[in-house]
């Protein structure tokens, strides 16, 4: 069996076509002729007032990370490693504990996100099999002048309150 090999003719023949100069000059013309028309005219530009005016944010969307707890106010977190184990940038450090109240065997003593490090994928969410961990706070900046203030704790995931309600979640298609 034999292979067809098609041969295609190679354009730009000429220097000048080959030095790709005409090309470049266009390519010029049209970004100064948007840049010229945009500042002679800025009424048609999309300008968001950030942070006076806040984007909106859907309930499917990922932001900084909280752990739930039950209607008495104990951890849901059992201290499985499932969110540990699948998370692809290794962000997520457990320490497992006794569990004194009766619920499980254990709870997390030690349960730090690095938040330099996370890539904000969702698989601790998806592997979570007691709905502990989200990533619904809305919170959507996530800045810091340290690092060491960018390595959240237990007690500061516990604190984070959900930015979305329940008709958030079923408005949002969730």
């Amino acid at each position: 069996m034999s292979i067809k090999v098609k041969t295609i003719e190679r354009k730009g023949a000429t220097f000048l076509e080959q030095l790709y100069l005409v090309e470049i000059a266009k390519g010029m013309i049209v970004t100064l002729g948007h840049f010229v028309r945009n500042v002679l005219d800025n009424s048609r530009l999309y300008v968001r007032h950030y942070p006076e005016v806040k984007p909106e944010i859907s309930p499917r969307w990922r932001g900084r990370h909280r752990l739930t707890t039950h209607e008495d106010g104990t951890v849901k977190c059992v201290a499985c490693y499932m969110c540990q184990t699948n998370c692809p940038s290794n962000c997520i450090m457990i320490e497992a504990g006794e569990r004194t109240d009766g619920r499980t065997e254990k709870l997390p003593v030690r349960f730090d996100i690095d938040l330099l490090e996370c890539i904000y994928c969702g698989y601790c969410v998806e592997a979570c099999p007691m709905d502990a961990i989200r990533m619904d706070t809305g919170i959507f900046s996530v800045t810091s002048y340290n690092r060491e203030s960018m390595m959240i704790g237990l007690d500061e995931l516990l604190t984070t309150p959900g930015g979305f309600t329940e008709e958030d979640y079923k408005k949002g298609g969730c």
